[in-house]
């Protein structure tokens, strides 16, 4: 286990043989995407989209929402939950971005370093490291690899990271385990087995792929 960039490797092609290569719903802009992204904390997929799109019915632009009434914008996103402190913060974020740049165009993003670019987006309240890596990942095409839940608790039982690491930390951690060119669909498969197998409770081992190199595994067949 003192490879474990090389773990991290065989983790992920033992992955893609068992799911396949991933494909994520088609991009979207960097601001659409860090929206979402915003509506999706603490809640799941479906309604992070139903509250998304319902927010792109009821306002033509991100401007408007931008300059909404808060009440509207808070009603609007009402099914990703916590309406209350997401509205605000997107309306705010937009605020800030306009005053910053001048527009919602978070294309030169690309073309800055990653670093500066991923500082630039964490400096907003409410926009931390995972917010910003799936930015980053899925928007622009940069080399950036986002920690959610699923990946945190997967990465740990399979001795990826240390076991108290802290998610921020398990971002660069990660970043440096796997190639660039998999972060895309490390990412994806590895929710995906945290979603449908690893789970955080009762995880279903006798269906992983990856039960002979994890430690919860390896002790449910003993």
């Amino acid at each position: 286990m003192t490879d474990l960039p090389g773990r991290a490797f065989e983790i992920h092609q033992t992955l893609l043989d068992f799911y396949g290569e991933p494909i994520w719903r088609n991009p979207l802009p960097a601001i659409d995407e860090l929206v979402s992204t915003i509506l999706s904390q603490n809640t799941n997929d479906v309604n992070r989209d139903r509250a998304f799109n319902a927010l792109r019915e009821r306002f033509p632009t991100w401007e408007a929402v931008r300059d909404a009434g808060v009440t509207d914008v808070i009603e609007a996103i009402r099914p990703a939950g916590l309406g209350n402190q997401k509205g605000p913060r997107i309306q705010q974020v937009l605020r800030e971005i306009t005053s910053e740049r001048g527009n919602l165009d978070l294309s030169f993003l690309a073309d800055i370093p990653l670093e500066e670019a991923r500082g630039w987006l964490t400096r907003f309240k409410g926009v931390g490291p995972k917010t910003a890596a799936i930015v980053l990942c899925f928007s622009l095409g940069r080399p950036a690899f986002p920690v959610d839940t699923h990946i945190y608790r997967v990465s740990g039982r399979l001795g990826l990271r240390p076991a108290t690491m802290s998610v921020e930390d398990a971002h660069p951690h990660l970043e440096g385990l796997f190639p660039p060119e998999t972060y895309y669909a490390a990412h994806l498969n590895i929710i995906r087995l945290g979603r449908e197998i690893c789970h955080a409770r009762k995880p279903e081992c006798g269906k992983c792929p990856l039960r002979d190199r994890c430690a919860t595994g390896l002790a449910q067949e003993q």
